[in-house]
């Protein structure tokens, strides 16, 4: 029987993506367990939506098929937020950190990557197809893995690495979204780190607040919106400027790049003028915080509902065995290494929630797992600096240089 292609518009795409979301919600209020180790919304919502797709896949040999144009837009518009709300001051105080947690990100890549090409070879592949199992599928994404398939099936005769960094590239996205949480739980309770009573979060409500009490302003949420327009216009040309001088970079990194400047101009000028009347601002950052939420729950929920089960299916065993190995290295690098080095404190445990996540799924996925660790035990300001700016900038840089060494030597 041949397998029924069902396309989903882009606008029922979104709509569906809504229903996920709330869904996860409605699941995440209801069960503690899942709020103790802070998994978070969009990843229940965006599981159940793959789930049902999967179902219907194997049950009626019907494959659905979203468009889901809007979804990197949404990515776009969450980093502008987070550079519109950097400052400098909050940067220089993540000076050291910054740098430590550069390196050990670049340590992992080395480690991930010899995970993959040491499995491989006792598999009796190609070496170099374990690459695919590495950092390209994993810290790379998904983009990553088809930027390389080409250098991999042409170059270097492996026919079926665009199968294998997708298979990876699935199972490491759906273990970052859930690994996260119970590792800044696990960090959390084992060093008796407590809680940030700072309700102020720079993404999201806490789950202790009363979010039927904070009010945002009309005019608020379109200052908001005003500005993150203009930011993304910015960014587009710093990105098409980077471009031209040969730096090839995730859009989102010129959008978070052009947050920072115009954000810190902004409140330089505020500073100057010494504003009294400060009400306005305060408006435009609920606002701001309000769709900065919104754009990252309903990325990942997008992100998750699109997954194809169905394609892990050609080599189950080896990548069964390797990415367990992989979880495993992460898990274990993440607590006895970058919480020790990153000052073994409450910063340190989320910002730790966020490098699990990164290193098997994406930057969104750290993100969106601070997040919720953040929702559960209060607000951790250095963390979402440091982390969007280590795994949205130089980690990219740098995975590229450790993928071409382990490639062409």
């Amino acid at each position: 029987m041949e397998t029924q292609l069902i396309e989903i518009k882009d606008f029922v795409s979104f709509t569906l993506a809504i229903i996920a979301l709330f869904i996860g919600k409605a699941i995440i209020s209801r069960y503690a367990l899942l709020r103790k180790y802070s998994i978070p919304e969009p990843v229940v919502g965006g599981f159940a939506c793959a789930a049902v797709v999967g179902g219907l896949y194997y049950a009626f040999d019907i494959q659905i098929e979203f468009n889901l144009a809007v979804r990197d837009t949404l990515l776009l518009y969450f980093f502008a937020g987070i550079g519109l709300k950097a400052d400098f001051a909050t940067l220089l105080k993540g000076g050291k950190p910054l740098l430590i947690l550069i390196v050990l990100a670049s340590v992992f890549i080395f480690l991930q990557n010899f995970t993959g090409v040491t499995v491989a070879t006792l598999f009796g592949l190609d070496p170099k197809a374990g690459l695919m199992s590495g950092s390209i599928s994993l810290i790379g994404g998904v983009g990553t893995a088809m930027a390389w398939t080409p250098t991999f099936v042409e170059e270097l005769g492996i026919a079926n690495a665009s199968e294998l960094g997708i298979a990876s590239n699935t199972l490491g996205l759906i273990s970052a979204c859930v690994i996260g949480g119970p590792i800044a739980a696990y960090l959390m309770k084992r060093h008796q780190i407590k809680a940030n009573n700072d309700e102020e979060l720079d993404i999201g409500t806490s789950h202790q607040s009363n979010s039927s009490h904070i009010k945002v302003d009309y005019f608020g949420v379109l200052r908001a919106w005003l500005w993150l327009n203009v930011t993304l216009i910015i960014g587009y040309f710093i990105d098409l400027t980077m471009q031209e001088a040969g730096l090839k970079l995730p859009m989102f990194v010129a959008c978070l790049l052009a947050g920072i400047i115009i954000g810190n101009l902004g409140r330089l000028i505020i500073s100057h003028r010494k504003v009294k009347d400060r009400s306005y601002i305060e408006d435009a950052s609920q606002g701001l915080s309000l769709i900065q939420d919104i754009c990252l729950g309903m990325f990942l929920t997008m992100a998750l509902m699109s997954l194809k089960i169905w394609e892990l299916e050609g080599s189950l065993l080896y990548i069964s065995v390797i990415m367990a190995l992989q979880v495993m290295l992460s898990v274990v690098f993440t607590i006895f290494v970058v919480f020790r080095l990153m000052g073994k404190d409450y910063e340190a445990a989320v910002i730790c929630s966020g490098f699990g996540g990164v290193t098997l799924g994406s930057t969104a996925t750290a993100i969106v797992n601070m997040t919720a660790v953040t929702q559960q035990y209060g607000a951790a300001h250095r963390a979402f600096i440091i982390v969007p700016l280590v795994c949205g900038f130089f980690i990219d840089i740098i995975n590229a240089m450790i993928i071409n060494l382990f490639v062409y030597f």
